[in-house]
């Protein structure tokens, strides 16, 4: 599904914010008309189990790609396209490099849902995904470590690499970070965290960055969609001439 023919933009939904309806629908109705190429569906914490009725809404308002990015068991729905199959590569909590994908394998197969290997790491100070994890992110400065890591779940067999600075991230992923774990990996490099303007995604992108997620940025002003996918666009059209 992911490749490196052009650079994309992910629009990630978290089920715990997406209380109203008609909210929903008017922020994918800005996705739509922004050419954004994935909607993604998932987040750290869940307190109300209504994966499916928010993936089926999705389903109804758009005609793109829907991938799941779970936060567990509970966030597998039948009306999405997709999953990433994540193994959060840069903690050493065997839950999360194993054990949670053994308990869903079995459900991901029965669903029939595309499965997309991913290589998760955090990145940065304590965010929810670290905090519910139990698991201590790569500094931001760090690139070595990020390097070594990102190549080794490469060599082990994930088909993407994921940095993830965090939902509502201070700051996001660095470029020199995104540019020397590039080098390594012949992958689809997905970059999110912190990105809330054309000024980050087009540093992300020029850095080495496939594939940028963005989402709590969104939920304060859909609009940011729009700057954001300007970004992607200015940088496909570079890379055309």
């Amino acid at each position: 599904m992911f490749n490196r023919d052009k650079k994309q933009l992910a629009l990630l939904i978290d089920p715990e914010n997406t209380k109203d309806h008609e909210d929903l629908v008017a922020l994918l109705d800005v996705a739509n008309q922004a050419n954004v190429d994935y909607i993604f569906v998932g987040g750290s914490l869940v307190t109300h189990n209504k994966i499916d009725q928010v993936v089926a809404s999705i389903k109804e308002n758009t005609s793109l790609p829907v991938v799941l990015f779970p936060g567990g068991l509970n966030q597998i729905s039948v009306h999405a396209d997709a999953i990433l199959f994540l193994a959060l590569i840069s903690g050493r909590n065997p839950d999360f490099l194993i054990s949670k994908q053994v308990s869903a394998a079995p459900l991901v197969k029965k669903l029939g849902l595309k499965v997309i290997p991913t290589g998760y790491m955090l990145i940065g100070t304590t965010s929810s995904a670290s905090y519910m994890s139990n698991t201590t992110p790569i500094p931001y400065h760090k690139s070595d470590i990020a390097k070594a890591t990102a190549l080794a779940g490469e060599m082990m067999g994930q088909k993407a690499i994921y940095l993830d600075a965090g939902s509502g991230a201070s700051e996001p992923v660095r470029p020199g970070m995104i540019k020397e774990v590039r080098k390594v990996i012949d992958s689809p490099l997905i970059v999110g965290g912190g990105i809330i303007g054309f000024e980050e995604a087009y540093a992300a992108l020029e850095a080495g960055a496939d594939i940028l997620v963005i989402g709590n940025a969104t939920e304060k002003d859909p609009q940011v969609i729009n700057e954001i996918a300007g970004a992607v666009k200015a940088m496909n059209t570079l890379k055309v001439h």
